[in-house]
């Protein structure tokens, strides 16, 4: 499993991160979560493989996200034109 993390930086803001790889950085909270789960949701459709959002908090690792393979599709997820 791919996991994409954010981490706060030194002066407060919060940087997206992959493997130690800084992605993204300088961001405020909620734009570094959107850019994450952007990233991993990107990936994980061009890709297929699963992938995790995760925020470290002081006590345990909040998951943000979540993509995780998908179902193969069935005659019910198929639209009639």
């Amino acid at each position: 499993m791919v996991i994409i993390s954010l981490k706060q930086g030194r002066t407060g803001n919060w940087n997206v991160t992959r493997a130690h790889v800084t992605l993204f950085s300088d961001l405020q909270l909620e734009s570094a979560i959107a850019l994450a789960k952007e990233v991993a949701y990107d990936e994980h459709v061009r890709s297929g493989r699963p992938l995790r959002v995760e925020m470290p908090g002081p006590a345990s690792t909040l998951v943000l996200a979540r993509y995780l393979d998908a179902p193969e599709p069935s005659a019910n997820d198929v639209m009639a034109a």
